[in-house]
């Protein structure tokens, strides 16, 4: 019977919905390769940025935070909308709506705009993200097409951060910081005007259950009240009254949500997502692996340019050998072995050989040479960030019921984007008290005006390091949370079959983290 069907199935001439869906896939390929370019191409110009808007040291991180934690805290919801308001047309809106962001960062003229601009881009992102994934997956049926696609896309999206490094050190260094941003708008038009005209979406896939308002304010709420308390303890002390409180209120917030997504008919997150040991594990290593990950990445721009004098377009190549490490790691090592260890043997040693990268970081000083610290830190990050990942989207779907996989696959997507909000405030606190203390201890020595820039130079690099510091330790957390936590064994490749499988199948394809 199932032979006669699938032959039939062959047989049948492609639908409306599948006849362009190679030319869609051009689109939508183009709309993930803005996405996760934006997410780094905004690192290389960051400090231009500060400096001609006035943006402060305290306040800097907020141009990476507003972004992931607009884009985190509401993909969930934007997979909702997809699903109720139709794929290609929440796919097209978020394109416009990111290219306006994008020209309202262009002309930012303040750090209100920009910050604006920056949570308006995330906000658009986190609409386009799931409606493209959602959008792959019903266009690209047929097992091995699928599977190329999602090859393809997953290939873009890991290029993509590369792409973003150097581009931004270019635009930077030869036009302006602002077409980092206005280099969006291309993009975006060409991806929405032949996503209009080519996709055509397949009929009867909306969800019409109603939308889970409550817990979309509830989730976003405790999530911005969480990391502002991180960046004004940075300002006003971990034991001030006001840092206290937002603390304590972003506890009550994020109780109230998982309270509410108990309670009504069709929750945001259903619990049952991430109450289920292994995918828990998988959300909780990477959301901790992420906040070590985002804080070195603003650390060290600072450094090379701020520190070291490298120019936007030398920073920018400086982080290739962690992106051609990862890209290894993950298309060489994880791909390669995870069909035949258990991912807890993978995504352990993985966070930890990444932890041993960290390490060589943690001994910058001024002086140091970028080939005997920099480099080698950098390739080991890559390497076992690289090897952890591709067995954690794996299990992103472990065991997941089809209604639910699209969820499970955004909720990773989630825990990334709130991770690196997190990291970058919780990391740039650490390192702008460690340095305010370098430099009142240091500073009365310094009799010289030469002398005392030199010890404002030591105390951002003390500040890094100590920074540093703390995220080996997330990352020897994050191994230890896959190893105790993840314990299902070695997959077995030959027991794929039927609509679920098919479905984990689409999602095993890594969506790489912007």
């Amino acid at each position: 019977m199932s032979e006669t069907v699938q032959a039939t199935a062959k047989a049948a001439p492609p639908s409306d919905a599948h006849a362009n869906r190679w030319k869609a896939l051009t689109f939508i390929a183009l709309a993930q390769l803005m996405v996760v370019l934006d997410a780094t191409i905004v690192n290389i110009a960051l400090p231009s940025a500060q400096q001609d808007l006035g943006i402060s040291d305290g306040n800097r991180q907020w141009v990476i935070t507003a972004y992931a934690l607009a884009f985190g805290g509401l993909l969930l919801f934007g997979g909702r909308i997809a699903d109720l308001w139709g794929r290609k047309r929440t796919f097209v809106a978020g394109l416009i709506g990111f290219a306006g962001a994008s020209a309202l960062g262009g002309a930012a003229t303040n750090e209100a705009m920009m910050l604006g601009a920056r949570a308006l881009q995330g906000a658009f992102g986190a609409l386009l993200a799931p409606a493209a994934l959602s959008l792959l997956a019903v266009m690209f049926t047929e097992p091995k097409e699928r599977a190329k696609a999602f090859g393809i896309y997953g290939a873009i999206a890991g290029g993509g951060g590369a792409v973003g490094f150097i581009l931004g050190g270019v635009l930077t260094e030869y036009l302006d910081w602002r077409w980092t941003f206005f280099v969006n708008i291309p993009f975006a038009i060409i991806a929405a005007t032949g996503a209009y005209f080519v996709i055509r979406e397949p009929a009867g896939g909306r969800n019409r259950s109603p939308l889970d308002i409550p817990g979309v304010v509830l989730s976003v709420l405790g999530l911005v009240t969480l990391v502002y308390a991180f960046t004004r303890a940075e300002s006003d002390g971990w034991g001030d009254s006001v840092t206290l409180s937002l603390f304590a209120a972003s506890v009550v917030l994020l109780a109230g949500f998982v309270f509410t997504e108990t309670r009504v008919k069709a929750p945001l997150l259903p619990l049952r997502v991430i109450t289920e040991r292994n995918r828990g594990g998988v959300y909780l290593s990477l959301g901790l692996a992420i906040i070590a990950m985002f804080g070195l990445f603003l650390f060290l721009t600072y450094y090379l340019q701020i520190v070291k004098g490298y120019s936007p377009v030398k920073t920018g190549f400086a982080f290739l050998p962690m992106i051609g490490g990862m890209m290894v790691g993950s298309t060489q090592i994880g791909t390669r072995l995870m069909t035949r260890v258990a991912p807890r043997l993978l995504m352990g040693p993985g966070f930890l050989v990444a932890a041993l990268g960290m390490l060589f970081l943690t001994q910058l000083e001024i002086g140091s040479s970028y080939s005997s610290t920099i480099l080698p830190g950098m390739v080991l990050l890559g390497l076992g960030m690289g090897t952890a990942f591709m067995p954690a989207m794996s299990l992103a779907t472990f065991g997941i019921e089809p209604r639910d996989a699209g969820v499970a696959s955004a909720m990773v997507n989630t825990s990334q984007q709130v991770g690196g909000a997190i990291g970058t405030a919780l990391l740039n606190t650490i390192a702008a008290s460690a340095t305010t203390s370098y430099i009142k201890d240091h500073i009365a020595g310094a009799a010289s005006k030469p002398q005392q820039q030199l010890v404002q130079l030591q105390g951002q690099v003390h500040g890094y390091t100590n920074a540093i510091w703390f995220a080996v330790g997330i990352l020897v957390l994050a191994a230890a949370v896959a190893v105790t936590l993840i314990n299902t064994g070695r997959p077995d490749v030959s027991a794929v079959s039927g609509e679920g499988a098919d479905i984990e199948d689409e999602l095993k394809v890594p969506v790489v983290a912007h």
